[in-house]
């Protein structure tokens, strides 16, 4: 191992589970499987890394070092495994701080010709977690939790992150737990109302309106008591990606309590309904 430290040569043994579990993918100038997208990034593929991640900062990548094959067995040949150094331009989240120079391991895709893009002085959002009792070194919450530096993914990673720290923040849905149907007094007229159970147990329910002659309306309650005044979530806010990507396509008949044929199908047309006003989730990774 020509070229590394003691230190850094630990660096890379602790992570070998976390960077070989990366997928054996070719890389392509269009995406790059290791780092999201400096344009276009979706929503969704930020936010999947910002919720699970209790650091994140924007760096800048001082130096390279790729690591021995022998240091690296579990890696595929399309891939090379690298330590990088990077310098800390801005602590976005994280608890008690962060030092000025990180290190951190990944495994990046080669192209046909086995090289790697060149990554030194590139800008890019690391999304991990400080490893316990070794300061500056990082363990990505991902194989590949990393997106390159642009001002839309700044506004994007800080904009999700100040939702996610709130003591309130949306929750991953763990289950749909009922759901019923009840008819109105004259034709056309009905209301849904589905109950979502959250990973934290938190309140969490869907309320569809059906009046003859106006169009169905739906919205959220995250109250114990259904809210009058809610209403259908802003597309792009962390509640609109805890539903569009964490709801299934369906309702499940035996979820529909007390019910008949008629109001378990008007109930699950009217999660049709919730979930196509959502649109798609729109993860890329």
């Amino acid at each position: 191992m020509m070229g590394f430290s003691h230190a850094k040569m630990g660096l890379c043994l602790f992570f070998l589970s976390v960077a070989a579990s990366a997928p054996a993918q070719n890389a392509s100038p269009e995406f790059s499987p290791f780092a999201i997208e400096a344009e276009a990034a979706s929503y969704a593929d930020i936010a999947d890394l910002v919720v699970i991640s209790p650091l994140i900062i924007d760096v800048s990548v001082r130096k390279v070092q790729k690591v021995s094959p022998e240091q690296a067995l579990a890696v595929p040949a399309t891939m090379q495994r690298v330590l990088i150094e990077a310098d800390v331009m801005a602590l976005i989240r994280g608890e008690g701080g962060i030092t000025p120079r990180v290190r951190f391991v990944v495994d990046i895709p080669k192209d046909p010709k086995g090289k790697i893009p060149k990554l030194k002085k590139q800008r890019l959002f690391l999304f991990g977690r400080q490893v316990e009792r070794r300061p500056g070194e990082i363990q990505l919450s991902r194989p590949n939790a990393l997106a390159y530096f642009s001002p839309a993914n700044d506004s994007l990673v800080r904009d999700i992150t100040k939702e996610a720290v709130e003591l309130n923040a949306p929750r991953r849905i763990a289950s749909i737990t009922s759901a019923f149907h009840s008819a109105g007094t004259v034709l056309g007229e009905g209301e849904t109302q589905i109950f979502l159970k959250t990973d934290n147990d938190k309140p969490l329910s869907l309320t569809v309106l059906s009046r003859p002659g106006q169009q169905k309306q739906w919205a959220v309650s995250t109250a114990e008591v259904i809210d009058a005044s809610a209403t259908a979530p802003q597309r792009f806010s962390l509640l609109w990606y805890r539903l569009a990507c964490g709801l299934p396509r369906n309702l499940p008949s035996e979820r529909v309590e007390g019910a008949n044929n008629e109001n378990t199908a008007r109930a699950q047309a009217d999660y049709k309904f919730v979930i196509e006003a959502l649109g798609p989730c729109g993860r890329k990774r």
